[in-house]
């Protein structure tokens, strides 16, 4: 990805972490950032651009803040791909949160597309331990989302 182009034409980005991988997710929403930082993580595993999406999970979250909330997004779907294998490249997320409520709770609604990882079709690149609160950042201002997220290999 060319690091220069306008944060807005940008799905996501990978940027130099010793002994880890980062990257910069984009999005016009919340949601939609967070649908990005998925496939980000997944591009990390494999070519995401080989997947199927013969298998769909439905995944419902809800955590204290928008960091708690990514952490646990990226981490149920990092469960996912050790418990049954599983790689997505296709993901719907709708995040709200009730304001009225205190502390304030957010919630997320999400759809995964993927298929059972088969070493034949898809290309083994590195194995993601786990999804860290290290430098972890999310810049959520009006419809310019970035999502910054490392992952410990």
């Amino acid at each position: 990805m060319d690091k220069n182009n306008n944060s807005k034409d940008l799905k996501f980005e990978f940027f130099d972490v010793t002994a880890d991988v980062g990257y910069k997710a984009y999005g016009n929403s919340l949601g939609n950032a967070f649908e990005n930082a998925a496939i980000a993580m997944f591009e990390v595993i494999t070519d995401t651009s080989t997947i199927k999406h013969s298998v769909e999970k439905q995944i419902e979250l809800e955590a204290e803040d928008k960091y708690a909330l990514l952490y646990d997004w990226l981490s149920e779907l990092l469960f996912f791909h050790d418990a049954e294998y599983l790689v997505f490249s296709k993901f719907y997320v709708k995040i709200y949160s009730k304001v009225d409520e205190d502390p304030e709770i957010y919630f997320l609604v999400a759809t995964a597309l993927g298929e059972e990882f088969d070493p034949l079709r898809h290309e083994r690149r590195s194995e993601v331990k786990a999804v860290t609160y290290h430098m972890m950042d999310i810049k959520d201002e009006n419809l310019d989302v970035m999502l910054q997220v490392i992952l410990d290999i």
